[in-house]
């Protein structure tokens, strides 16, 4: 297929992505240096950081599940790939080559570098308030089941032969606690429970900060579930959204 017409000038003019993708490249290039630290200069090439974390907002933006749902976009979407800045004829990455390498930003902390710049943009602008704001706390449920929450001081039990792939477990009546069990699939999870009542989940607990007046989100924090009590609508954890809030006041 050939056309004259290049992807910049399909993208309206209006589009929200236009904006976004101006206040994404201005947090890079406060970032060049950081890149230089964790890139080798020679070897294999790998994925621009660049291209890898406006990629990562489109997944975030989108709602998409997965880095091979993503990288399927990438290779038929015109917006994405105008977003990200790959050409019409550039190929796409294999998902796990992508995912390893958003290990690596990861690792690096230039994802918190990136947005750490955005949310400096914001500030610039007045959009953020340091008395009016609200703290809160949800639990992220883990990629884990019950299953593999089992005892730390001894090995689990052989499977049944009936379904070695899916082996039946039958817990009830044991007492499972994040200090004696761990999750052989997730074991940064912790179980967790929103309030009395409700469910215990394999979890990890998120704290929010939010602008009261735009809507923005000002800092985020992750933690291993611990068990939770319920305040204000949201899972929250030994007093880590008032250090939160604390800290806000102090910046």
């Amino acid at each position: 297929m050939f056309s004259y017409i290049s992807a910049e000038r399909r993208v309206p003019k209006d589009h929200p992505l236009r904006a976004i993708r101006m206040m994404a490249d201005a947090a890079l290039q406060q970032l060049g240096r950081c890149f230089d630290a964790i890139y080798a200069a020679n070897g294999r090439p790998s994925i621009p950081p660049e291209k890898l974390l406006r990629a990562l907002l489109l997944q975030v933006l989108y709602t998409v599940r997965s880095e091979r749902m993503l990288m399927e976009q990438l290779d038929y979407n015109f917006l994405f790939r105008w977003f990200v800045g790959l050409n019409i004829d550039d190929p796409v990455w294999d998902p796990t080559v992508f995912t390893k390498n958003r290990d690596r930003l990861l690792r690096g902390e230039i994802a918190e570098g990136f947005f750490k710049a955005v949310v400096e943009q914001a500030r610039a602008q007045g959009l953020l308030s340091d008395e009016h704001f609200t703290v809160d706390g949800t639990l992220i449920e883990a990629w884990a089941s019950h299953k593999s929450f089992q005892r730390k001081d001894h090995p689990a039990e052989h499977p049944p032969p009936d379904d070695p792939g899916n082996p039946s477990v039958d817990f009830h009546g044991e007492r499972r606690r994040n200090d004696t069990h761990q999750s052989t699939t997730d074991p940064e999870a912790r179980l967790a429970r929103k309030g009395s009542g409700k469910e215990a989940k394999l979890s990890f607990a998120g704290h929010v900060l939010m602008d009261n007046r735009q809507g923005l989100g000002g800092e985020g924090l992750r933690y291993p579930g611990k068990r939770a009590r319920r305040t204000g609508g949201g899972a929250q954890d030994g007093g880590t959204d008032s250090e939160l809030g604390a800290n806000h006041r102090r910046g």
